[in-house]
């Protein structure tokens, strides 16, 4: 019996010492998984804006590529359309349903007016019609204005069109300004000097000032005119990165510098 009782005694105590042993192993391991827990989610966290950087950009970059494209391509179904609309209605009446047929009559037929008005008979159909336009109170001044336009990218480069690209100090020393040589002009006042008339836009085309510059002031690069619109209606984007002038002389900066000398 002593046995038993001493046998119970000691299994009781083996439980008690069993027992914070257990839980001192379940709260060693809780502890070493709440430990692994956080960097499991930040490193979790660090992919999902990784990838979220990544995707972003891959998809800004596809979409700067696709903008340009996109564009074009409207642009020129527009206009396919918009031209296509001029002589496609007349060809429906005739029971004619051919897509592009009317773009390619109202091409045909532009060119056909191109041929014709250059030539003596055309100039003069053109000169009386202008003599009714002008005479008209509100449409002559929309007419002049889009004339004008018209005239600076002529291939003709007429009185009206816009003469050179030109780089001017504007508005002060060490600021250059881009415009264009539209005519020159002598200016009589205590002796002679020469001029050229530049106009210098502020909004694409149609918009601008005018400046007499002195023709030595005016710097002239070796840009075309139809560079010089490009330059200005796509905002300065397709400015070349080096410009160069077409004057066998010194820059008027660097003849200044010279005279001071």
């Amino acid at each position: 019996m002593g046995d038993d009782k001493s046998t119970i005694v000691m299994g009781s105590r083996d439980l008690e010492l069993l027992i914070p042993v257990a839980d001192s192993v379940h709260d060693d391991s809780s502890k070493h998984s709440a430990s692994f827990a956080p960097s499991h989610h930040s490193g979790r966290e660090t992919f999902y804006k990784v990838f979220q950087s990544w995707a972003s950009k891959k998809f800004m970059t596809g979409c700067v590529i696709l903008f340009p494209i996109a564009i074009t391509f409207y642009v020129t179904w527009w206009f396919i359309h918009f031209v296509d609309g001029f002589f496609s209605p007349i060809f429906l009446q005739l029971g004619i349903n051919v897509f592009g047929l009317g773009f390619v009559t109202s091409i045909t037929f532009i060119f056909v007016i191109g041929v014709f008005m250059s030539s003596w008979l055309g100039a003069s159909v053109l000169g009386l019609g202008e003599w009714f336009i002008k005479r008209m109170p509100f449409v002559r001044h929309i007419y002049n204005a889009s004339k004008q336009i018209s005239s600076a990218i002529s291939p003709d480069q007429s009185s009206q069109a816009f003469k050179e690209v030109a780089i001017i100090k504007h508005p002060r020393i060490g600021e250059y300004a881009f415009g264009f040589i539209t005519s020159s002009v002598t200016l009589q006042f205590s002796g002679e000097e020469e001029l050229c008339c530049v106009y210098v836009p502020t909004n694409h085309l149609y918009i601008g000032d005018i400046f007499l510059i002195n023709t030595q002031d005016v710097i002239r690069p070796n840009l075309s005119v139809r560079e010089g619109i490009e330059i200005v209606v796509s905002g300065g984007m397709s400015m070349p990165q080096m410009l160069t002038t077409i004057d066998t002389q010194l820059p008027p900066l660097e003849r200044s510098r010279s005279d001071i000398t």
